[in-house]
């Protein structure tokens, strides 16, 4: 099980979020989120995200039916309200062991596999708890602290069934190679 100290360091009291809240326009536009204004209409959809953190692309919708965010670390209590606020639960739970009896209209996954312990398997849970899956994920990276797993374009085309879209970026925070669905 990997040592979520270091992502937990990285977000330390959650006040100020803004360098990954600023990457979350550039991996919306790739995931095909519809913006308006500073916002992403959701349309009344139901979303589970994965590893959406303390500031999740969830707070950032409108029109969202019902949003649940699953992520191993237990953040402020405050950004548990915050979401509370929103209609988003939040699951303090591994992405692999995310299990749903509830089926969503949609799973997002960004920026966010890099840092677990098995990667196919939150895939695998991600399009059984889904009817669309939404990934916006950095590829070609070497493992190094806190980012156990090395992602690549052929792992995560044959983890989802399909074949993905890479693109190079140098915006908004977003540097090296995504790939992205």
């Amino acid at each position: 099980m990997s040592d979520y100290t270091f992502e937990s360091n990285y977000w330390g009291d959650c006040c100020n979020t803004f360098d990954e809240d600023q990457k979350h326009y550039v991996y919306a536009r790739y995931m095909g989120l519809k913006q308006v204004g500073y916002s992403f209409d959701v349309e009344g959809k139901s979303i589970v995200d994965i590893g959406g953190g303390p500031t999740s692309m969830l707070l950032k919708t409108l029109n969202l039916n019902k949003g649940l965010v699953v992520d191993p670390i237990n953040y402020p209590v405050w950004t548990f309200l915050r979401y509370s606020i929103k209609n988003i639960n939040v699951m303090v739970s591994r992405g692999e062991d995310f299990i749903s009896n509830d089926r969503f209209d949609e799973c997002w996954i960004y920026n966010c596999l890099q840092h677990t312990d098995d990667p196919e398997l939150i895939i695998q849970n991600a399009l059984k708890s889904a009817k669309t899956l939404r990934i916006f994920e950095w590829i070609n990276v070497p493992a190094h602290d806190g980012h156990p797993v090395e992602l690549t374009k052929e792992k995560l085309d044959q983890w989802i069934g399909k074949e993905g879209k890479t693109i190079q970026l140098a915006e908004s925070g977003c540097y090296g190679t995504a790939y992205y669905l």
